[in-house]
């Protein structure tokens, strides 16, 4: 039978912390806040939910978890960002961090750039999109159709990247309103286990969508290239 998230002691949110005072306090100390062993119970750990009440130490914590390392100015930055962000979205994960730490810290170089994008599409017409890319300093294109212009675009760029990766998560929102609004796209890609978050945003949603698919699968890329650097 499903568990109210909400029960006491068994329930999800039975060990989860959201304030910045109880996250700071279960870091340090775990009985300050939690009178019982989640363990006992059946739960491995704690969950620190990270949102706009949370601190630098349960920040610091998460990003030290998946990995990084950051100095007091870098972690300062990322703080400040982060707040600007959870302040919009109700809980942030992992994939919301790193695409924080790619744009505050890392800085990515940019692998696949995006030269020219030509869409056409209606209701007796088979979508087709023609992409021109900047890859490693060379121009290469490709023309795809597709189910509409933006799968048919999104198929040419992982044509010309030759990526494997899976979209997992495709959001479309409008930055101002009115007809001549900026679109803002955002996506969420996986490839072997390493899920990124990619953004784009134009007054043409379907250039939005390429800049946010090709921004994500640049973040992949220099991920793949830590993973490699750190292990040799």
């Amino acid at each position: 039978m499903p568990v109210q998230p909400n029960k006491a002691i068994v329930g999800a949110n039975a060990f989860a912390h959201e304030s910045g005072i109880h996250q700071d306090g279960v870091l340090k100390e775990r009985t300050t806040y939690e009178i019982m062993n989640p363990v006992d119970i059946g739960i491995s750990t704690g969950n620190i939910v990270l949102g706009k009440h949370s601190g630098r130490h349960a920040l610091k914590d998460r990003i030290a978890a998946m990995g990084y390392t950051l100095k007091d100015d870098e972690l300062e930055r990322v703080f400040n960002r982060f707040k600007e962000v959870a302040d919009v979205k109700k809980e942030m994960f992992d994939e919301d961090l790193e695409a924080i730490l790619m744009d505050e810290v890392l800085r990515i170089t940019e692998t696949f750039s995006l030269v020219h994008l030509g869409a056409m599409s209606g209701n007796k017409s088979l979508p087709t999109a023609a992409v021109r890319l900047l890859i490693d300093g060379k121009e290469q294109e490709m023309a795809c159709i597709g189910i509409g212009p933006i799968d048919a675009c999104f198929r040419a760029i992982a044509e010309l990247t030759q990526t494997k990766s899976k979209l997992l998560y495709f959001s479309v929102s409008s930055i101002t309103g009115g007809t001549d609004a900026q679109g803002e796209v955002l996506v969420r890609i996986e490839d072997e286990g390493k899920v990124v978050v990619g953004q784009g945003a134009d007054p043409d949603i379907i250039t939005a969508a390429a800049k946010a698919y090709l921004n994500g699968l640049n973040r992949l890329v220099f991920l793949k290239r830590e993973t490699t650097r750190q292990g040799s």
